[in-house]
């Protein structure tokens, strides 16, 4: 995963260049693999991996942003980063420098587990309080549960686009 997202910034560093329309572009990445039972997380910018199990959710992927980074020097408070004029301001994104060194993150999977992946454009119009009520309501039909999310996101102001992606551990050995 991350020689790909390296070489992914890479391309869109050389495209930049070589057009100068495309100058300053960028993008976020959350990208995920799975084997056996090890989930493994790459990621760039503010797109999240969450991992939702018994009933409960937990963020694995950190945002890089200056909000989040205001966050751990305790410049800010957590009521304060969700509504902060910044808060859509990313530090790290994929073709945004000619290097890129994305977060890596590696997590047991468990029977059951979701792990949901997704855009600003889900996190930033839904707390995660909501985006798990809406896992829980329609989770064993995973189509139906993104549909929701999405039109929850879109429903409440949909500024941003919504890309969202949910994976299910069936076995320690399986992911669908």
């Amino acid at each position: 995963l991350r020689t790909a997202v390296m070489l992914a910034n890479a391309r869109v560093c050389d495209e930049a260049a070589q057009h100068a329309e495309l100058y300053g572009m960028g993008t976020t990445i959350v990208a995920a693999a799975v084997e056996t039972s090890v989930l493994t997380i790459c990621s760039a910018g503010d797109s999240r991996a969450y991992l939702i199990r018994s009933g409960s959710m937990r963020q694995l992927t950190k945002d890089d942003s200056w909000v989040q980074a205001a966050l751990d020097r305790g410049v800010l408070e957590e009521g304060q980063a969700r509504n902060h004029v910044m808060r859509n301001i990313i530090t790290k994104a994929v073709g945004a420098e000619d290097e890129l060194e994305p977060r890596i993150v590696e997590e047991e999977m468990q029977d059951g587990d979701l792990c949901l992946l997704c855009t600003d454009g889900l996190h930033g119009m839904l707390a995660d309080a909501e985006i798990l009520a809406i896992i829980r309501a329609s989770a064993p039909d995973l189509q139906q549960t993104v549909d929701n999310l999405v039109a929850a996101a879109n429903s409440n102001g949909g500024h941003d686009n919504v890309t969202v992606l949910l994976l299910r551990c069936l076995s320690a050995d399986h992911t669908a």
